[in-house]
């Protein structure tokens, strides 16, 4: 059996300190071993070795989790308790994880190799703006009333589902986390959470602090498990009303199709991208690259909207590529250990995904593409894969085409703004677009013609929790954040009120 927690003492330019997680299940707001014996090993990305070893759930787990969630949505919860009161809670564990930011930051860069700055300064301070954003939706959700004849009075109201599913990536644990667990919780909901098998501690650490912030019993429910068995489970529960899911498009499916299968749930599905970027002649050239190098090296590449396929015009194709060059290869000498202070850039967050990024660097290599720079690990130790630029490439290759969530930049050269728009559409993606150029008027027809859910004028991947996230096509169902965020955790009921009408 593992053990009950997990506590390891730091002392790093960055930290110093202890940090702590129970490593169990949280439902019914305790700590519980499931009812199976079965642990994960937890691995620090940055030096391949197992830090710890979190229990492990299976679909009876699920079935608990549920129930505490059916018990308290019923009793302590839902539409029994004001949005008022569902604010205060939610503020209070925004203000518990900003006095805690750097015990969580610090596990962040121990188990998705994630620099510890960039988790304290964006992650973590996402993390809490999503917490106080939609704390203070939680007392502002209401309907109308819509005029149809004297004789009826007719309104709408917004009701929670009920019990939802939230199934986390590993990419942005913890700001995920709360992207859905802070609209559900405001709408009324309660929720079950599986995280990531590969990044499951800052959720373990959350559930500590939402039991301190005095959340009823069962409000709450993190299932650590593999997708096979707990993401499954949830995906298919006949009594989860929602499931939302950020990951693959592949997963995506699944989940959609399991949601068919058993109760017809709804399904808010947040996939994959082969974003475009487009450079045209007449851009900041230094603006510009910095933003695009930005779009494609956050996060280690790790990210759903990265800017992937950047299109540059011929007129600044060769400046362009020799000023991206130089951020790139600046960016692998500041590659390494994410507890100094100057480290910019980690590792891959598993073997897996180190694997799978290599393996489409070589793709890419026999089809014919050139590596123009980086396209090799980095140091002899840790899932480190330097900054890449690939350049020589044709629509059909895989470095094209697929998404491959990894530091992996594809540069094209293209000529005339119908051309460009034909190529950055051809793809069944659609989350995120950039859109470089001094000239406004081509900057918003390009982007109304662009097929993405979100677009990016002189700047890429500048989020705001108070703005939608989410995409067209291929890319996913529903939005995140702004106020489509909490409407998509709502239902709609109209009531029709006879005043006086007889037959």
């Amino acid at each position: 059996m593992a053990p009950t927690s997990f506590s390891l003492e730091l002392n790093t330019p960055v930290y110093r300190g202890t940090v702590s997680v129970d490593t169990r299940l949280f439902i019914g707001g305790s700590f519980v071993v499931p009812v199976e014996s079965g642990e994960i090993e937890v691995v620090n990305p940055s030096t391949t070795k197992v830090i710890a070893s979190v229990y492990a759930g299976t679909a009876e787990d699920v079935d608990l989790a549920v129930a505490a969630a059916k018990k308290a949505y019923k009793n302590s919860w839902g539409l029994k308790v004001p949005g008022t009161e569902r604010a205060r809670l939610l503020k209070q564990v925004a203000d518990l994880l900003e006095a805690n930011v750097d015990e969580f930051a610090a596990l962040e860069a121990l188990n998705v190799g994630k620099p510890f700055m960039m988790a304290k300064n964006m992650d973590l301070k996402f993390a809490v703006s999503t917490l106080r954003y939609y704390a203070g939706w939680a007392d502002k959700v209401g309907g109308k009333t819509i005029e149809t004849n004297e004789t009826k009075f007719s309104y709408t109201r917004r009701e929670p589902y009920g019990v939802v599913g939230n199934i986390i990536p590993w990419n942005l644990p913890l700001l995920l986390l709360c992207n859905k667990l802070a609209p559900a919780l405001a709408a009324g909901n309660t929720v079950v959470i599986k995280p990531s098998e590969v990044t499951p501690l800052t959720a373990l650490k959350f559930a500590e602090i939402v039991s301190q912030a005095g959340f009823p019993p069962g409000v709450v429910n993190i299932v650590n498990g593999y997708g096979n068995t707990v993401g499954d489970a949830i995906a298919h529960h006949h009594d989860i009303s929602l499931v939302s899911f950020t990951g693959s498009t592949v997963v995506g499916r699944k989940i959609q199709e399991a949601a068919a299968k058993s109760n017809l749930k709804v399904v808010h599905l947040e996939l994959g991208g082969k974003s475009p970027n487009i450079i045209f002649d007449d851009a900041n050239l230094e603006q510009a690259v910095k933003w695009s190098s930005s779009g494609i090296f956050f996060n280690m590449g790790q990210a759903c909207i990265a800017g992937s396929r950047i299109f540059v015009q011929a007129g600044i194709y060769d400046k362009f590529i020799a000023e991206m060059t130089k951020v790139a290869q600046n960016l692998g000498s500041h590659t390494g250990d994410p507890f100094e202070e100057t480290t910019q850039h980690g590792p891959q967050v598993s073997q897996v995904q180190f694997d799978r990024v290599m393996g489409h660097i070589r793709s890419a290599k026999t089809a014919g593409a050139t590596i123009h720079v980086g396209g090799y690990q980095h140091g002899n130790g840790g899932y480190f894969i330097q900054p890449t630029i690939i350049t020589d490439v044709k629509p059909e290759m895989k470095a094209v085409k697929e998404e491959i969530f990894g530091p992996v930049a594809s540069l094209i050269k293209f000529e005339t703004e119908e051309e460009v728009i034909e190529m950055a559409n051809n793809t069944t993606y659609g989350l995120a677009c950039g859109v470089f150029t001094e000239n406004n008027s081509r900057a918003i027809r390009v982007v109304h013609a662009l097929e993405a859910g979100m677009a990016f004028v002189n700047c890429y991947g500048l989020v705001d929790v108070q703005v939608p996230f989410g995409g067209y096509k291929q890319s996913g169902i529903g939005r995140e954040w702004g106020q489509e965020g909490i409407e998509e955790y709502m239902q709609v009921k109209a009531v029709h009120v006879n005043l006086g009408l007889k037959i």
